[in-house]
């Protein structure tokens, strides 16, 4: 199966151009592509994960993919998707950003052996030396306004207002599509579905720029991603999802995948990880007969922690996953029980000791030392995941986790962690 039947299998294919020129393009070539990635935060988030993994599976095929950071792009804000202006970072800033999505996409893709390493590349380097008068006679004469407003990135922006600033970006990622295929051979830029105009709007500028209307130049975009329940991939009540450990946690990671609707878990199965489809396919027929073990969930998270993090941080993922399910929480060290109960109500408290009953209420878990009493006396406490009913009981240095905390559970589900400083 070629790269192009392998998408299309996984669903992976949107739109492309001249689809059987591009097959053959990338039968007979090592071809070289690529995807941009503007630096708006110091994080890459899961939504920029399926561009990232489609240049993997085309350096897995065999071609040379190029990650190009938007350092400069990254300054003027892209309209595309978009119902409102961006706002607008400083140029130290958006350089610090450059650098740690460079690091990031370092995790997935292999940049230094074989001679399809990935390329990392800033359109920084080239744009921020360009006058305004090079650009408008070199990359604004061969577009019409009339060309620009016909494209769906403007025009759906123009009744929302749309900034002469945001207005040049399709002239700016167009001259980047021709910056790499002069100084990389770069023949195929890839996006997401909303970039497509970006994305023919460069083969155009190549082809007139070079007086080459025959320039073997593609362009292939990947589905929006949508669930099944009609909320937004990638969100969270806590916010985004991000590649970094520390914003989010490999554990919080890994329950985002774990926790993946029936619904969608197949499909982002084939979208994001390298499983063989054959793998899958079991997988899927393991949903039907017995959805709820989870298995086509739990081998999803376990592949995109592994690839995003490491094996290390998802086999503590997994222990602390395992940990929180059986109460073992004993079981956990310091660093995991802060990922695990990251986002549990935290209360600080004096290092002495205490009586259970003060600490419930002054944690919140108990509205008042009556109710506390009564929560204790009904099992309705546990102190590191034991059930505790003696009401006179007293906290001790003894009863601290790795000396610094202590976690109490109230009922089935809500959690508390009590931090000794």
């Amino acid at each position: 199966m070629d790269i192009l039947q392998d998408l299309e299998a996984r669903g992976l294919l949107q739109s492309t151009t001249d689809y059987e020129s591009l097959e053959q393009h990338l039968a007979t070539n090592q071809v070289t592509l690529y995807c941009g990635f503007d630096p708006t935060a110091d994080s890459l988030h899961i939504g920029h994960l399926l561009p990232i993994t489609m240049l993997k599976r085309f350096q897995e095929a065999g071609h040379r993919p190029i990650a190009l950071i938007g350092g400069g792009t990254g300054m003027i804000g892209d309209p595309s998707g978009r119902t409102a202006e961006r706002s607008l970072n400083e140029a130290d800033v958006v350089k610090g950003f450059a650098e740690s999505i460079k690091q990031q996409l370092g995790r997935v893709l292999e940049f230094e052996q074989g001679s399809n390493a990935a390329v990392a590349r800033n359109n920084h380097d080239w744009l921020s030396n360009l006058t305004l008068i090079d650009f408008l006679r070199d990359a604004g004469k061969h577009f019409t306004v009339n060309y620009m407003l016909a494209k769906d990135s403007v025009s759906s922006r123009i009744e929302h207002g749309l900034s002469y600033t945001e207005f040049s970006y399709m002239l700016l990622q167009s001259f980047d599509f021709s910056k790499l295929y002069d100084e990389e051979n770069c023949t195929l830029q890839i996006g997401g579905s909303d970039q497509w105009g970006n994305i023919t709007a460069g083969m155009e500028f190549i082809r007139r720029s070079h007086n080459d209307e025959e320039a073997k130049v593609f362009g292939l975009t990947v589905p929006l991603i949508t669930k099944a329940d009609g909320t937004k991939f990638g969100k969270t009540a806590g916010g985004a999802v991000w590649l970094d450990p520390e914003k989010t946690s490999p554990y919080e990671f890994y329950q985002f995948w774990y926790n993946t609707d029936d619904r969608d878990v197949i499909k982002f199965l084939k979208y994001f990880t390298f499983l063989d489809m054959e793998t899958i396919q079991g997988l899927e027929k393991e949903v039907a007969v017995n959805p709820g073990a989870r298995a086509a969930q739990k081998r999803l998270a376990e592949e995109m922690t592994e690839m995003v993090h490491n094996e290390s941080a998802l086999r503590q993922a997994i222990k602390i996953s395992e940990a929180l399910f059986s109460d073992d929480v004993k079981s956990l060290t310091k660093e995991e029980i802060e990922q695990g109960f990251k986002d549990v109500p935290t209360v600080e408290a004096a290092n002495e000791d205490t009586p259970l009953v003060e600490l419930l209420v002054q944690a919140g878990i108990s509205s008042s030392k009556r109710q506390a009493r009564e929560d204790i006396s009904n099992g309705a406490i546990y102190i590191n995941g034991e059930r505790n009913q003696e009401v006179s009981y007293t906290l001790t240095a003894a009863d601290r986790l790795e000396d610094t905390f202590i976690v109490i559970r109230r009922g089935k589900k809500k959690y508390f962690l009590v931090h000794f400083k």
